[in-house]
């Protein structure tokens, strides 16, 4: 992890670096969007089997493993697990639950003047794909934050993609009544959930994390079926002035260890703390072969001339996990994912327990929406009902407009319905 300064011999390289930082999700990307394509296209043409070769050279599935996992297979894997794992699954679900029914929209309605109702109803997607990444580490987490919110919003069908699915990610699935779930990862997977196969039915959006491939591939059907973000490898930057180095470094290597390709940043005006977190990294990451990796590639703390000059850098960033100093810091803070305050809130507890989502945008992609919500499982759809003398108080209004637009037919089929 090194250290640059925004200021003096260090500033031109420093905003070298930030200029490229904030270009990230589209150069990340681009670097397999080749590779993405041709498997997409694959799955169009030729369904399961396509799949089936991918899977087999990415993920080792055998000629003999059937696509789908078992709902007989889920419970073997929760029997087996222990009694202090299922405890902290049964919390985490309960946590993201609570959380997920708090945030669900409601129906309203009201009359804005008399025989004139507007107002919203609320209804679930029929269909959905969770995925869930399988590759250097389990993520049963994964599996609770996308398919607990799914279900809280009343979605009918609700798919789990997950390649070489570990014992505890089938146990999360059984946990959470998960019927529908198959052995399959990658950008083949992606593809399999949006155009569908002769196994797997396609699906209305696709929710999830994932690997640039994933990444690449969600934004590439993305005018096909809906998805919910680019999810892609973690980030993180912590902001602060008078925080522990300790705590400091521990959420950096936490975040880091995720994905050689993981982003983690430092930012303050404060040089000494800078230096005390970069030798309290190097410290902790000793022993976490990926957490070095993507700290020595990725890995940087700035140092500010200013602490304005600090949070303006931080909501440049728009970092999935953000971690700030106090209750106060969320004054100033724009642009962010997921926001955790003071020395005794890890990241580590959002990432399981806490009931925020853990599906966070990444690629800068915190300027424009938050993490997954129940919000992505459900359509908020308008209503609207006139009486007569409401239309004949207000349609005058709307001819108007429509005439001063040359929409005389948008005109007409009001002025019909007040006779």
């Amino acid at each position: 992890m090194k250290i640059l300064k925004t200021f003096g011999a260090d500033a031109s390289a420093a905003d070298a670096v930030i200029q490229q930082l904030e270009r990230r999700g589209a150069i990340n990307t681009a670097k397999v969007d080749t590779v993405v394509r041709d498997i997409l296209s694959a799955v169009q043409n030729r369904g399961d089997a396509a799949v089936r070769e991918f899977a087999a050279n990415f993920d080792g599935l055998t000629g003999d493993q059937p696509f789908i996992v078992s709902r007989a297979e889920m419970q073997q894997a929760w029997d087996a697990i222990s009694e202090e794992l299922k405890a902290a699954m049964r919390l985490a679900q309960a946590n993201i639950r609570s959380f997920a029914e708090r945030q669900l929209p409601r129906a309203w309605s009201f009359r804005p003047v008399e025989g004139m109702e507007v107002g919203q109803i609320v209804r679930p997607l029929g269909s959905v794909g969770c995925y869930v990444p399988g590759g250097r580490y389990p993520l049963p987490s994964t599996l609770l934050m996308t398919v607990t919110p799914a279900q809280v919003a009343g979605v009918e069908r609700i798919v789990v993609c997950s390649p070489k699915p570990a014992r505890e990610t089938m146990a999360a699935a059984y946990l959470c009544g998960v019927t529908e779930f198959y052995r399959i990862g990658g950008a083949q997977a992606i593809a399999a959930l949006a155009y569908g196969t002769e196994t797997v039915s396609a699906v209305d959006k696709i929710v999830g994390p994932g690997n640039l491939y994933v990444t690449a591939a969600k934004m590439a059907v993305s005018q096909h079926t809906g998805v919910d973000m680019p999810a892609g490898p973690t980030e993180i930057v912590v902001a602060s002035e008078d925080g522990d180095s300790t705590g400091i470094a521990a959420d950096l290597v936490a975040q880091a260890e995720h994905d050689p390709e993981a982003l983690a940043v430092f930012i303050t005006s404060k040089p000494e703390l800078a230096l005390e977190v970069v030798l309290e990294v190097k410290r902790q990451s000793q022993g976490n072969p990926v957490a070095q990796q993507s700290l020595a590639a990725q890995g940087i703390a700035f140092v500010t001339k200013t602490v304005e000059e600090a949070h303006l850098l931080t909501n440049r960033l728009a970092p999935e996990h953000l971690t700030v100093d106090a209750g106060a810091d969320l004054r100033w803070v724009k642009n962010a994912g997921s926001i955790f305050i003071g020395h005794h809130t890890p990241q580590s507890m959002g990432d399981y327990i806490s009931g925020p989502n853990h599906v966070l945008p990444t690629g800068r992609n915190g300027r424009v929406r938050g993490g997954l919500s129940v919000l992505d499982f459900v359509k908020v759809i308008t209503v609207q009902q006139y009486t007569l003398d409401a239309l004949r108080e207000v349609g005058p209004h709307t001819i108007a407009l429509a005439e001063a637009e040359g929409l005389v037919g948008h005109a007409e089929s009001v002025r019909v319905r007040m006779r």
